[in-house]
């Protein structure tokens, strides 16, 4: 018969692991703050562009407007 001894993690374990959550949730704080920042960049920027062709648009149709 084939026993398996089932023991105690090495002292190892109590140290990597914690270290590599803490690791994994910094990393994905630092990530995910900049994805944020990128996005909220991103949708300024094509506000701005709204913006500027909404302008464009009103001189436009002001200057063809009879007078």
């Amino acid at each position: 018969m084939l026993a398996l001894a089932v023991g105690l993690p090495p002292s190892s374990h109590f140290i990597y692991i914690p270290v590599v959550l803490i690791l994994g949730i910094v990393l994905g704080f630092v990530m995910g703050a900049k994805a944020t920042r990128d996005a909220i960049a991103l949708e300024q920027k094509k506000a701005a562009e709204r913006e500027e062709r909404r302008a464009r648009r009103q001189a436009a149709a002001a200057a063809d407007a009879p007078k």
